[in-house]
């Protein structure tokens, strides 16, 4: 074979430009891997093609290259396949139970939570009722406390209520009492301002000295601490204390009296 003449003909400038038949490409390719010195005339006419395009290019317009990409992006996009509905539904009862089981966990610790709240606020309820429960037994005892010492600074201050001090006598000094007397109603009430606790088996009874004879006005009561009401006298020049046996004498022990004051004209 004559390979300058066939060099020569053409036929490698025909391919290199695309002109030639498949013929002729397929002939050219198989000569081109037994002969070398085809294939470096074909490659040399690659090189100067590439070399002249390369020379006269020109730029392509910006909105052609934009055009021609989004066609080719189009034209090259996947293909989107349907969902598989079996895959679908698996992933959605997987969401739904991890959905629920979250619910779940949210509901239980949310009780939990309501629920240490109200224990904690029925015991602060029980503490705060036990408080003003206490507080109103407090105040229906001072109030009627108070009424009372209402009741006592009424006889006090009414009129015709005339005070006595009842003073220790000679070795009891330390001994006192308060004894108020109304000479319109009667009535008499007396405070133990010093008085010790009698020994067991005694109790203080009081006196109304009426024309120099002492004359009962009952026991002084032991549980009485403050203003305490005894027997109505209907006259006395002078009041005494005597400490007699429980329940008292019908005569006063002369030797145990303790304290003793004059009614005042």
């Amino acid at each position: 074979m004559d390979i300058k003449a066939y060099i020569e003909s053409g036929i490698i400038e025909s391919y290199v430009l695309g002109l030639a038949t498949p013929q002729e490409a397929d002939e050219l390719q198989r000569l081109s891997q037994t002969y070398p010195e085809i294939a470096a005339a074909v490659a040399g006419g690659e090189q100067w093609l590439r070399e002249t395009a390369d020379h006269y290019a020109l730029p392509a317009p910006e909105e052609l290259k934009t055009q021609l990409l989004a066609r080719l992006e189009h034209e090259f996009q996947p293909e989107k396949q349907a969902p598989d509905l079996r895959y679908y539904r698996r992933d959605l009862f997987k969401y739904a139970a991890a959905v629920l089981l979250l619910l779940l966990t949210v509901s239980g610790l949310l009780n939990v939570y309501l629920y240490n709240n109200y224990r904690n606020a029925s015991r602060d309820f029980v503490r705060l009722q036990s408080g003003i429960d206490m507080m109103a037994a407090d105040n229906k005892a001072f109030q009627a406390k108070l009424a009372v010492l209402e009741q006592d600074l009424r006889f006090i201050t009414a009129p015709g209520t005339i005070k006595v001090p009842l003073a220790g006598v000679s070795g009891r000094e330390d001994y006192f009492a308060t004894l108020y007397w109304n000479t319109q109603t009667k009535n008499v009430y007396l405070t133990a301002n010093h008085l010790p606790a009698p020994a067991p088996g005694k109790q203080y009874q009081l006196w109304a000295i009426v024309d120099g004879k002492p004359v009962s006005a009952g026991l002084l009561n032991p549980n009485c601490t403050d203003l305490c009401m005894v027997t109505p006298v209907q006259q006395a020049q002078a009041f005494a204390i005597t400490l007699e046996k429980t329940g008292g004498n019908p005569t006063p022990t002369s030797d145990q009296m303790v304290v003793l004051g004059k009614v005042k004209a």
